[in-house]
């Protein structure tokens, strides 16, 4: 899993790093500038599937358990992030709001890969798959509320439209993206399956081109795009097909990021903020966030009355920081401009590839010390293995025919390594495929009728 990541890393940061403006200048800093929607696009995927985990259904049982916990491992990574930038460090509000802020994210890949990997299963980890999925909708909610309070304090006077107006245009955002997903829902049942990424594709570019006009960030409003549709719907296979969809998008997003990355400021001893170092700055808000993230997993398991073991482990599978977080730090450089914004994306994409590093090795043993990866011994506790040698024995004909229906049952499509999202995304064109040989069969029968 380490090997994997730092390749990961090395592909997303170390090789556009070198090829920016930065270093090499083999890709022009125009070149940069003119591919911002990129960023744009790229988070209206990330906030339509953060909607899929907004179900009204879910809040009902477990439902405002994984709420709190979701609120205090968020909100307290943030706290604690600000206090130290605002209260000890001094920073200004506008850095310290906006980076504190983007520490409330957490990067669900990771994670998830190591539960594949290990094949972990109990209470542990339906509780980190949720909490993990909430996360990010707690975060984008904390980063509109921040970023739309750092732009009224950066416009020096404050003037009524300054605080009013970003404020209307958020509302409008929201009414919107809960317009186009009750669209998208009246399209999709009319709609034929290959045309289901085309319609919902085409609504997403939409509300983020309403968002470019009024200057606004689209986030929430595709957040609750995707919150509508799937609350009046219940389908979740077109966010399946979405996420398959995604990834060269989300690619050629983090190859940008890494070519706007100025990884020579971070070591440089004049960059400073408010004459802090900027290296410094980096190295505490790597530790305060993960000590708040556990601190705050820790205060929310034990509100919500949850197995010691999940209380204790479950802070220290949240520290992995990547796409949201990146994503969110390239639009506030964007947004606040300026060194600000430049010192803000350089902490958090440096701060990522470290907990990208780590990450994965915490969160397996986070699974490993809640008893989430089954062990060899458990087979025998349950009494199946004992059952096993109880019963007669099978003579070679039986154990043949048991192995093939062994190996048949690894090699079935349907079960051999596939992802939901890839198999959602087979299916739709597998549909296609079959109406159409329904289509041609009927046709043939009609013509040879005729005959």
């Amino acid at each position: 899993m380490s090997i994997g990541v730092i390749l990961l890393a090395g592909v997303f940061f170390n090789f556009p790093i070198l090829i920016g403006p930065f270093c090499l200048k083999a890709v022009p800093q125009n070149v940069i500038d003119g591919s911002a929607f990129v960023s744009d696009i790229a988070l209206a995927f990330i906030a339509f599937s953060a909607g899929e985990f907004f179900r009204f259904s879910s809040f009902k049982g477990k439902g405002k358990q994984l709420a709190i916990i979701t609120v205090f491992e968020a909100l307290a990574a943030s706290l604690a992030v600000f206090v130290l930038l605002y209260f000890i460090l001094r920073l200004g509000m506008v850095f310290s709001l906006v980076l504190s802020a983007l520490a409330s994210a957490t990067a669900p890949a990771s994670t998830l890969m190591t539960i594949r990997q290990t094949k972990a299963k109990g209470d542990f980890v339906d509780t980190l798959i949720s909490v993990v999925a909430f996360d990010d909708v707690v975060s984008l909610l904390a980063f509109s509320v921040a970023i739309s309070v750092a732009m009224a304090a950066t416009a020096g006077s404050v003037e009524a439209s300054t605080v009013i107006l970003p404020f209307v245009y958020n509302i409008l955002m929201i009414l919107l993206g809960g317009a186009a997903g009750y669209v998208l829902k009246l399209l999709m049942a009319k709609r034929s399956k290959d045309n289901r990424l085309i319609v919902s594709i085409a609504l997403l570019f939409g509300v983020c081109g309403v968002g470019a006009v009024l200057g606004v960030s689209p986030l929430l409003a595709c957040m609750v795009m995707g919150t509508v549709y799937i609350n009046l719907s219940g389908d979740d296979k077109l966010f399946k097909q979405l996420n398959y969809f995604s990834p060269p998008i989300l690619l050629m997003f983090f190859v940008r990021s890494g070519m706007s990355f100025r990884l020579v400021t971070l070591f440089d001893a004049s960059s400073r903020v408010a004459g802090v170092p900027l290296l410094l700055i980096g190295c505490l808000y790597f530790f305060v966030r993960i000590l708040g993230k556990y601190a705050g997993a820790y205060a929310g398991c034990k509100l919500s009355k949850k197995p010691p073991k999940t209380t204790r482990t479950l802070g220290l599978a949240l520290i992995p920081q990547a796409g949201v977080a990146i994503g969110l730090s390239e639009l506030a450089a964007r947004t606040i401009g300026g060194d600000t914004g430049a010192v803000i994306q350089t902490v958090i994409m440096s701060s990522s590839i470290l907990y990208e590093l780590i990450g994965p090795a915490m969160a397996k043993l986070a699974l490993t010390l809640s008893g989430a990866i089954p062990k060899a011994g458990d087979v025998g506790e349950t009494g199946e293995t004992n059952a096993a040698e109880e019963q007669p024995l099978k003579n070679e004909r039986e154990l043949l025919i048991e192995r093939m229906r062994e190996i048949q049952a690894e090699i079935d499509r349907n079960n051999y390594a596939r992802s939901e999202e890839e198999r959602a995304f087979t299916e739709a064109a597998e549909g296609d495929e079959t109406e159409e040989l329904v289509l041609n069969s009927e046709r043939n029968r009609k013509f040879i009728n005729r005959r």
